[in-house]
């Protein structure tokens, strides 16, 4: 059975920095590329940040380049998402997801999700 369980959320204020991880299990995760969404209240799920299986292919949505790094640790199947700088405009429930193929900002191709992991980020 996969399972995709993010970890690291929590209250920061506003210009604080967090890390999220999302371990996975069931799976062959050097083969899967993943990638990262977000959902706040009353919004649609959008996305984040997207890497490729070895890490060589890495896609950002434009309000956190320069923000946020997506990266991965094939050893620990476990994929990261550094968050600095952060914003209440960051508040969200964060997922991770995972694919075979390199799904990038397609969210609907994701074959497998997380649960999900709130960030709180206070002003």
């Amino acid at each position: 059975q996969v399972q995709l369980v993010e970890s690291g959320g929590g209250l920061v204020q506003a210009g604080g920095s967090l890390r999220l991880s999302c371990a996975a299990s069931g799976l062959t995760f050097s083969i899967y590329s993943m990638g990262w969404f977000r959902q706040a209240p009353g919004k649609e799920r959008e996305f984040v940040a997207a890497i490729s299986r070895a890490g060589i292919r890495i896609d950002y949505v434009d309000f956190v380049k320069g923000r946020f790094a997506i990266s991965r640790d094939n050893a620990k199947n476990t994929v990261y998402l550094q968050m600095n700088s952060l914003s209440p405009e960051d508040t969200a429930v964060y997922y991770c997801a995972a694919d075979l193929g390199y799904r990038g900002a397609a969210r609907a191709l994701y074959q497998y999700w997380g649960q999900g992991i709130q960030v709180t980020v206070s002003s």
